[in-house]
């Protein structure tokens, strides 16, 4: 396996394991964790939230970093194979337009700004807006995976001569 094969490999690895984690953890965040800790007492949820809220948010903001760095490698080295392609540069531009609302979302939910305490106070809410969003971006990197294209060549009409 040569260097470029190696890099490609772990960037890959890095942004499946990262979407993995971020997308399941929200998962058990919103369909798990929230619906137990509302029958805690007042006192007992808000200590947990501070617990989990301060554990997650380092996932989330690595996890971000990891995303960006590690998405953007993914399509610069997959561009050339897609010129002319428009159906994946529509879907992958989709893609990037709704990760970058996920990571919004995420990172308003574990941040500590005035702005967005409305989002934090309606949690589940916004939980499964992230988790939708992160369905709906699995299933367009699935399908962008999958899909074949053909590079078709294209051929120049015969010039004509007018006089």
């Amino acid at each position: 396996m040569d260097t470029t094969q190696l890099i490609d490999t772990i960037s890959r690895i890095v942004h499946v394991g990262t979407a993995i984690t971020l997308v399941g953890g929200s998962v058990f965040m919103a369909f798990v964790l929230l619906p137990i800790s509302e029958q805690l007492t007042d006192e007992e949820h808000a200590k947990l939230r501070v617990g989990v809220i301060g554990r997650w948010k380092k996932f989330v903001h690595i996890g971000v970093v990891l995303f960006i760095v590690s998405g953007f490698y993914n399509f610069a080295r997959m561009v050339p194979l897609h010129k002319g392609d428009s159906l994946y540069h529509a879907l992958v531009g989709t893609k990037v337009l709704l990760a970058f609302g996920v990571f919004f979302i995420a990172e308003a939910l574990v941040g500590k700004s005035k702005a967005f305490e409305k989002m934090r106070q309606n949690r589940g809410t916004w939980l499964k807006v992230l988790v939708l969003l992160g369905a709906v971006i699995v299933g367009i990197s699935g399908l962008v995976k999958v899909r074949k294209f053909e590079v078709s060549s294209v051929t120049t009409p015969p010039a004509t001569n007018v006089e």
